[in-house]
């Protein structure tokens, strides 16, 4: 019999959060409310921050973030070429100017050299993403924003465990942003949540993300007695459901778990794929926690007789989902035509975008499904397609 398709990224659903989820539809509290609350101080208390904003998402997060720091037309915003769409957009839909900063080549975070290069006199703050879930170096870049007088918005999209030199990530910047999507190391299906140590910064993103609302929704509707609320912004609709948060406050119960089944997935892998014809992930720094976010391969194009896309295309067929961590944001087409970049403009983001491929890596595999995958690769970048 054919294989079941082994989705990329799948999350391990268990029974306590479907049984919360059924609860929260029996009481017919659907939106934001009082599993939102709870989401949001556990949350903060397993990162150890003042205040957290749950969010319908990531991106929403980063969004309101660029708001709450004051970015507006003409400020810049350093952000790495090396990441998803969403940390570049949410500049631009604050009206600032994402300028784009190229990345380690072993590490794959935002190289704090080319930080320093990129920083003009309409620079406002930097965007160190937490790529794969391993930390940036935040001494460098902290002490850049300090000297530049730079806000630092943190994203940790992969990045819910991590930890450099001592402190959780998402604890170093102004703000830090969060995603519990579905491929995430914890989910809500979709979903995101702010932390920062700034209570005003907290209190604009409560308004601005629910309507520009004085008044929290679930504190309008609680059994406390009817508040009156007025609309003090033009704002967005970006709250979070108690269905999401319901899946999430089980979710984060297991979060080292989890986080422990991925580390040994991973080296399996690293162990298995060392003597192919590829660059495995550098080595986790020495005093840092490594969040296992992602597997990414770096095949040696210049060894195998096949591209990147074929070994995608042939691990497909093989009933196994891979993924691309990225095409560096300057490469398509949009910011080609807004902001004039091109090929050649970003040596090492570049290099890195000809020859990533990222592995299933998830609480959920088997050992059964890790040695398929280890197999599959293994044969696929075997003898017959080394030149």
């Amino acid at each position: 019999m054919p294989r079941q398709f082994m989705t990329f990224g799948s999350p391990k659903i268990e029974q306590p959060e479907i049984d919360e989820v059924v609860a929260s539809m029996k009481t017919g509290w659907l939106g934001t409310g009082p599993k939102v609350k709870k989401f949001e101080e556990d949350f903060a208390a397993f990162k150890g921050a003042p205040y957290a904003m749950a969010l319908n998402s990531c991106t929403a997060a980063l969004h309101l973030s660029m708001l709450a720091i004051g970015i507006k037309p003409g400020d810049e915003v350093l952000v790495p070429t090396m990441t998803f769409a969403a940390t570049a957009n949410s500049v631009i839909h604050a009206g600032g100017t994402p300028v784009f900063v190229d990345c380690e080549k072993d590490t794959l975070n935002i190289d704090p050299l080319d930080i320093q290069r990129k920083i003009t006199r309409k620079t406002k703050a930097i965007i160190p993403v937490h790529f794969a879930g391993r930390p940036c170096n935040m001494d460098a870049i902290m002490a850049i924003a300090k000297k530049h007088k730079l806000k630092v918005i943190e994203d940790c999209a992969h990045a819910i465990e991590s930890e450099y030199h001592g402190r959780k990530t998402g604890m170093f910047g102004d703000l830090s942003c969060f995603s519990f999507y579905v491929t995430k190391n914890i989910v809500t299906g979709e979903g995101g949540m702010v932390l920062t140590s700034n209570k005003k910064y907290s209190d604009a993103i409560k308004v601005l993300g629910l309507h520009g609302m004085s008044k929290d929704a679930w504190k309008r509707f609680s059994d406390e007695g009817y508040k009156h609320y007025q609309i003090v912004y033009a704002g967005f609709k970006y709250n979070m459901m108690d269905i999401q948060a319901a899946i999430g406050i089980h979710q984060l119960k297991r979060v080292n778990e989890y986080w422990k089944r991925r580390e040994d997935i991973w080296y399996q892998y690293h162990d298995a794929f060392k003597d192919l014809p590829v660059f495995v992930p550098a080595p986790v720094e020495a005093n840092t926690k490594h969040a296992y976010h992602l597997y990414s391969l770096l095949l040696d194009i210049n060894r195998l007789k096949i591209t990147r896309d074929d070994f995608l295309n042939q691990m497909t067929k093989a009933s196994i989902g891979v993924g691309v961590h990225y095409i560096a944001l300057h490469l398509h087409p949009y910011y080609k035509k807004v902001y004039g970049y091109k090929k050649g403009d970003f040596k090492n983001a570049e290099w890195i975008s000809n020859r990533t491929v990222s592995l299933p890596l998830s609480a959920k595999l088997t050992p059964a499904d890790v040695k398929y995958v280890v197999e599959c690769v293994r044969k696929i970048l075997g003898k017959g397609n080394v030149k």
